[in-house]
C-alpha cells in the first residue's frame, strides 16, 4: 500500500515539533521568503512561524530582508560560509585539505581532456550536440553537476587553507588562556 502525500504531511507533522519544522524550512532557504511562505511549506501557526524568525534572526541565523514592503527571511549566507570553512578545518588536517584540493584539480582536468573543453559551461554547450545519445547525454549532465560542486569545494578549501594558521593560532590563544585561568 502507497502512502499517500498527505500521509506524508501529518508523518512530518507529527515526527517534528512546529518550531523544529520551521527551522528546517527557513534553513534550506534558497531566496528570501515570507512568513506566510514559510508557516505554509513548516505548516505551522502563523503567529509561530513568526516567533520563531524573530529568534532565528536574534540569533544570527536568518537575516530579515526588507523587498517592495515585504518582509522576508532568507539565511545568512555569510554565517554559513564561515561555519563550512570552520568545519573544514576542524574536520581535516592542512595536508588532507591540500590532498582533497590536488583531487579536484585532477578531476577537473581529466574532464576537460576527456570532453576537449576546458570549462564546465563550455560542456553544457556541448549537449546541444545532436549527435549524442542518451546516455552520453546523461554522463555529461552528471559531469557538468559534478564540476560545479567541486569548484565550490575547491574554492572552500581554499579558503580554509588561507585561514588555518589564524585559527590554530586563535584555538591555541583560546587554550593558554583557559590554562591560565584554571592556574
Amino acid at each position: 500500500m502507497s502512502e499517500s502525500p498527505q500521509d506524508g504531511v501529518q508523518s512530518w507533522t507529527e515526527s517534528m515539533s512546529a518550531r523544529d519544522r520551521i527551522r528546517a524550512v527557513a534553513e534550506t532557504l534558497r531566496e528570501p521568503r515570507t512568513v506566510n511562505w514559510i508557516s505554509e511549506q513548516a505548516d505551522s501557526a502563523w503567529s509561530t512561524t513568526n516567533e520563531e524568525l524573530q529568534d532565528l534572526v536574534n540569533q544570527g541565523q536568518l537575516r530579515r530582508v526588507e523587498a517592495g514592503g515585504t518582509t522576508r527571511y532568507q539565511p545568512d549566507y555569510t554565517r554559513l560560509l564561515f561555519e563550512e570553512i570552520r568545519t573544514l578545518i576542524e574536520e581535516n588536517t592542512r595536508e588532507e585539505l591540500r590532498n582533497e584540493l590536488a583531487a579536484i584539480t585532477e578531476e577537473i582536468e581529466e574532464w576537460q581532456a576527456t570532453y576537449d573543453v576546458e570549462t564546465w559551461e563550455e560542456l553544457e554547450q556541448s549537449l546541444a550536440d545532436g549527435d549524442l545519445a542518451s546516455a552520453e547525454l546523461r554522463d555529461r549532465r552528471d559531469v557538468i553537476t559534478r564540476w560545479e560542486e567541486n569548484l565550490e569545494n575547491r574554492r572552500l578549501i581554499k579558503h580554509a587553507l588561507a585561514l588555518y594558521l589564524d585559527v590554530e593560532a586563535a584555538r591555541e590563544q583560546r587554550v593558554n588562556v583557559a590554562d591560565r585561568v584554571r592556574n
